[in-house]
């Protein structure tokens, strides 16, 4: 019913969001905001919603000062939280992400840092929406879906999709979640279910085709949080202490997080959340279709992070 009305008025809104002037964007743009919003639309037909991004694309293409771009970034992130039906939400943002591994080799590099910003906006945009979601497990299942499978940022057999989208997402991500859980609303909502919302990086990791993604995913999110959850011993000698003055302590997120259920778990412990991460990372690595290569990579970074874990932790392999 509202698929049908609105195939006729996305077409026409995505040609005037491309329009070469300004004001007509900023007017389109106000128009997608109530678009979207309008609690009668449940979903869009996916053609619909590609012909809007396509026109969202080059509206921020054509934007071209710092203040405007920020601005901007901002207000299109915003819109999925300002999207009523659940479905259009996740419809929005899977656009995004077709829309952005699409056109993402055609962007110059004068212009690839606002991307970068906008890429930033959705993804704190997409934990906000997550978190009012209370982290339900299949919201937080198709939000995954929607990263990894094929045309996803994160896909490990789509060749159409470059590298740099994965490396920036690791570079990001965590930063990015610690910033939602920083400022919480009342009352507090259930912890993020942090083995779910990091399972496409340990998948990616494990069927990565080249050695760069996978140190890439390693340097810039693994080492960095199993880090964060290690303890500091007071008596280890300072040659042997981590560099904790250069990595993120993620203090938000660690104190805000669980394993996988919210509901259930409450707020896990630093430590245990380590084991568990530690030990879902294990399992994802003993997958069969894991390259072996990155098993032993991962295995080996297991075994780093497991040396003052109890006893029953997973039973050690062979990683040489």
């Amino acid at each position: 019913m509202a698929a049908t009305s609105s195939s006729s008025d996305a077409p026409p809104l995505a040609k005037y969001l491309a329009s070469t002037d300004k004001k007509t964007r900023d007017k389109a743009t106000k128009q997608l905001t109530s678009f979207l919003s309008d609690s009668s639309q449940e979903t869009l037909p996916r053609p619909e919603m590609s012909k809007l991004w396509k026109g969202i694309f080059y509206c921020f293409w054509m934007s071209d000062k710092p203040l405007v771009q920020q601005a901007l970034a901002s207000e299109l992130a915003d819109i999925l939280l300002n999207i009523s039906s659940t479905p259009m939400a996740f419809d929005f943002l899977q656009g995004f992400w077709e829309a952005t591994v699409r056109e993402w080799s055609g962007i110059d590099r004068l212009r690839i840092d606002k991307y970068y910003m906008l890429i930033r906006r959705f993804v704190n945009a997409s934990f906000r929406l997550l978190l009012r979601m209370h982290w339900e497990p299949s919201y937080c299942d198709q939000y995954n879906a929607i990263l990894t499978e094929r045309g996803g940022p994160l896909c490990s057999d789509d060749t159409r999709v470059p590298t740099s989208l994965a490396y920036h997402l690791a570079d990001i991500y965590l930063e990015e979640l610690d910033k939602v859980l920083e400022d919480l609303p009342e009352p507090s909502p259930p912890p993020a279910p942090l083995s779910m919302l990091l399972n496409p990086f340990f998948a990616l990791a494990a069927r990565a085709p080249t050695k760069i993604t996978y140190e890439r995913i390693q340097s810039a999110l693994m080492e960095p949080l199993f880090t964060a959850l290690s303890p500091e011993p007071d008596d280890e000698p300072p040659s042997r202490k981590r560099p904790r003055l250069i990595t993120p302590t993620y203090s938000s997120l660690i104190a805000n997080a669980c394993s996988s259920d919210p509901e259930s778990e409450g707020a896990v412990e630093s430590g245990k959340l380590r084991k568990v991460l530690l030990r879902r990372m294990f399992e994802v690595a003993s997958e069969e279709d894991t390259r072996d290569a990155n098993r032993r990579k991962m295995y080996n970074l297991w075994k780093r992070y497991s040396e003052d874990e109890e006893s029953d932790s997973p039973t050690a392999v062979d990683a040489s």
